[in-house]
């Protein structure tokens, strides 16, 4: 499998949490051909299953969500668009930013903004609130109102930067959803002691709901979210971040089962001594996607590893394909009895 082509489809697709259905359907179309069984829930999500022919057999999931972050037009104003965010956007990233009107058929937009020199000068170095931005799409008042409802991604490009980095919107998740292929692909042929369940939720960048009906249906015995997080820059607490293409971070927090978190570092640390790719922890996590043991039935452990492109809650990150395609695999695809339950 080529990472960084499946990497660009699944970036290159729009899918708005609530509004997955292009990037799940391209998901679905790579994933199937790596597992005995794919399809997506009646939530959206994506599954694949990959069984080990035992009877009764243990059940993981491992679990990276396909949504993105993007707005919700809510009104028109002589044409121009309002809106709302839809997951933790940053506003400081929308003006001037080019968007997508997930309309049919989609259209064009400019997150609108005023230029210096008719801004007020204590507005000049201010971030400008959401409820006072526009989106410029050319329409006429009618036009505008009729597209009340309408969701709205960032639009971008795929971009190939030195190395094996890239830049792209939505690597967040995406690349963690590239790694569950990646991870599928070299476990094929190879024997398992469990039944392995590859899932592309929905809805994380909300409420995570996706991952919480995803694990209600399939009733694991663990499930291990795959995420990003912040990689190291200049400006950036060391305390909160990590050295981008030095490994993959293991969450350790009040939402994740512990022993979970010290065997996954345990493990790691076996297959891969004296590595760059030795494992980093991550001690700061209240991730949505990582379902608590005490959310499902009677319960069950729950850990979280990330991969860490650049850049914070905004459209648009930059990270290293290489990096996504390692993190699980040296975790659960080296030998037998390397998945940890």
């Amino acid at each position: 499998m080529d990472i960084r082509a499946s990497l660009a489809a699944l970036c290159g697709s729009d899918g708005p949490s609530g509004r997955e259905d292009q990037v799940a359907e391209v998901a679905l179309s790579l994933l199937r051909p790596l597992v005995d069984e794919g399809y997506r829930d009646k939530f959206g999500n994506v599954i694949g299953v990959r069984r080990c022919g035992k009877e009764d057999a243990k059940r993981v999931v491992l679990d990276a969500h396909l949504d993105e972050v993007g707005l919700v037009i809510t009104g028109a104003k002589e044409g121009f668009l309002s809106f709302r965010a839809v997951g933790g956007i940053d506003p400081r990233m929308l003006p001037n930013r080019e968007v997508t009107i997930l309309s049919q058929p989609p259209r064009f937009g400019l997150v609108a903004v005023l230029p210096p020199h008719v801004q007020q000068p204590e507005d000049a170095n201010k971030s400008t609130p959401l409820s006072d931005l526009y989106i410029d799409a050319g329409l006429t008042q009618e036009e505008g109102e009729a597209l009340v409802g309408t969701f709205v991604v960032p639009k971008g490009p795929f971009r190939s930067l030195l190395g094996e980095r890239v830049s792209a919107k939505a690597l967040d998740d995406r690349a963690g959803f590239a790694a569950l292929l990646q991870t599928a692909e070299y476990l094929q042929g190879k024997p398992l002691d469990v039944d392995l369940y590859l899932m592309g939720s929905t809805r994380e960048e909300v409420n995570g709901s996706g991952a919480l009906v995803g694990a209600y249906a399939l009733r694991p015995h663990c499930f291990v979210a795959v995420d990003v997080t912040h990689a190291r820059t200049p400006d950036g607490p060391k305390e909160e971040t990590f050295g981008a293409g030095q490994g993959t971070v293991i969450g350790i927090g009040p939402n994740i089962t512990r022993w979970m978190s010290d065997r996954l570092i345990g493990k790691a640390e076996a297959l891969v001594p004296g590595s760059d790719d030795r494992p980093q922890r991550n001690q700061r996590l209240a991730g949505a996607d990582c379902p608590g043991g005490d959310c499902h039935g009677s319960g069950f452990p729950a850990p979280k590893i990330h991969a860490q492109p650049r850049g914070d809650a905004g459209p648009y990150r930059s990270g290293d394909h290489g990096v996504a395609a390692g993190c699980l695999r040296g975790r659960f695809g080296r030998g037998r009895g390397c998945l940890p339950c």
